[in-house]
């Protein structure tokens, strides 16, 4: 099988384990300044990401995948990319996919949820309903393996019987994973519960992949030193936690634990530089706190319903002050670079800008098309060429054009292909200082001059009037100097319809 190792080493590491709400990205950031090796996202579910845009947010200097409703469903940054692994819940290959290559090169691994007994995640036969669908299993398995160049893993509950369990491990190794997380518990069992540290021991001996112990924070994780205490007692190869790093994440320290009271600090600072939601941010101290949550701080901390309130419980107040200046500040800088809200920014080598096509606002007889085709022309370069998306969710489109060796593409969707094409020339002619043909800009000549030379070699005594009246009469995309496009479909890296035309 193709197994896709990638850089991320899944062998005697010690992991945050992914825990809905709580593996936010300051809790993920800490466990990593606390000693952890890997970190798990919170599970976040494939319609909901499927939906989602990849946004550079230059302010917060992260990646933000946004939904519709302008919800940020998964935060990450430059910090823990070598590091993080994004926990997908998914039961369906196809969708699975779109998700894992939209985010692939903002993560270090991919791992499909196939153990959380939770409703909302198996009633959509996700999570633990998966393990009684071993096929679906290795469909998903499989397809993401075969379809994306990072490490794909799987994280798995333990089945009524070792021989059922061990079982579905090998076939789960067989789809070419790179390693497998196993929570020593039955998808019935709950936390009170005792790992079986056995099963887990069976599993390990029986593939050769690396296997990841999980469900030790009852009893047997207390402190740094209990994680080759538990890797020996299950035989595995690497050690996830859950519970215990949500109660003090310093569990990761070889040093020893902090007070919790120091931890809360430091996840604050966190949670106050990379602007996350203040319910989320109270839920995890609640989290830390646990029973001291009665507390005066507790109360303090219950009653806030900003990250500033919160700072205020903290005795934080100037660490807020001081970090809400310097974003701001940032703002300011970004804005003055701009000069206006479309001010290109450089995602990989692409230059990015936030534009949308709008029909109207080129009333004239020539699209932005047909300006930069003209341009590349004058300058005798090639014609430009454009490269065009279509995701499944929605069917919307997304084009890339190359001009004169670089990349050019506006960072919003279209709703057919021309336009998207379109948005593109746009964003190419802005960053190049170059008319467009919008409502207000003035006669730029560019076009005009041509098409009044190619009439006159044809007609030398007729009006060149003639030409614009002409031309004005065909829709946009059928202007007579524009050549058609020729498409062909292939895949993309980022599992959409791919459409490539020369002009």
């Amino acid at each position: 099988p193709n197994v896709n190792m990638g850089s991320l080493c899944f062998r005697n590491i010690n992991a945050l384990a992914p825990m809905v709400r709580v593996g936010t990205l300051p809790m993920r950031l800490l466990a990593l300044d606390y000693g952890a090796d890997i970190v798990y996202s919170e599970e976040l579910i494939d319609i909901k990401m499927a939906q989602c845009q990849r946004v550079v947010n230059e302010v917060l200097e992260t990646v933000d995948f946004v939904a519709p409703d302008e919800r940020v469903m998964f935060r990450t940054c430059k910090k823990e990319k070598e590091h993080v692994v994004l926990q997908m819940g998914t039961a369906d290959p196809d969708r699975a996919l779109i998700v894992a290559r939209l985010v692939e090169n903002d993560v270090a691994a991919i791992d499909i949820n196939m153990g959380c007994p939770k409703e909302y995640s198996t009633k959509g036969g996700m999570g633990a309903a998966l393990l009684s669908n071993p096929d679906q299993i290795e469909a998903i398995l499989r397809t993401l393996v075969n379809g994306v160049s990072k490490p794909v893993t799987c994280k798995i509950r333990i089945l009524p019987t070792l021989e059922e369990t061990v079982s579905l491990v090998k076939r789960i190794e067989g789809t070419g994973v790179s390693a497998i997380g196993v929570h020593g518990r039955l998808k019935d069992e709950r936390p009170r519960h005792p790992v079986h540290c056995d099963v887990i021991k069976a599993v390990s001996q029986s593939v050769s992949i690396p296997v990841i112990a999980n469900g030790g924070s009852l009893d047997l994780i207390k402190a740094h030193a209990d994680f080759e205490e538990f890797r020996k007692a299950t035989g595995a190869s690497s050690v996830m936690v859950a519970r215990a790093a949500m109660w003090n994440p310093s569990v990761f320290r070889s040093q020893g634990l902090l007070a919790v009271e120091e931890v809360m600090k430091e996840y604050l600072k966190y949670a106050v530089r990379y602007d996350n939601h203040a319910f989320n941010t109270k839920y995890c101290l609640c989290q830390i706190l646990r029973e001291k949550v009665e507390s005066p701080l507790g109360k303090q901390l219950l009653s806030a319903q900003t990250n500033e309130e919160i700072c205020e419980a903290y005795g934080l107040q100037e660490y807020y002050k001081k970090t809400q200046a310097e974003l701001q500040t940032r703002r300011d800088a970004i804005q003055t670079n701009r000069g206006d809200p479309n001010h290109p920014v450089l995602d990989g080598d692409v230059t990015t800008m936030r534009v949308k096509f709008e029909r109207r606002e080129y009333p004239g007889e020539f699209s932005p098309k047909m300006f930069l085709l003209e341009w590349s022309r004058k300058e005798n370069l090639e014609q430009p060429a454009y490269e065009t998306i279509q995701r499944s969710q929605d069917r919307a489109f997304q084009s890339i054009v190359t001009m004169a060796g670089k990349k050019y593409r506006s960072t919003l969707w279209e709703k057919s292909k021309k336009f998207a094409e379109q948005a593109a020339a746009i964003v190419c002619l802005r960053v190049l200082g170059l008319p467009e043909g919008r409502v207000g800009e003035g006669h730029s000549g560019l076009v005009g001059k041509r098409k009044r030379e190619e009439k006159r070699k044809d007609s030398p005594n007729e009006e060149d009037a003639t030409v614009g009246c002409e031309a004005r009469k065909r829709p946009l995309s059928e202007n007579p100097a524009e050549p058609r496009a020729s498409s062909g479909a292939s895949t993309l890296p980022n599992g959409v319809t791919h459409k490539a035309s020369a002009v």
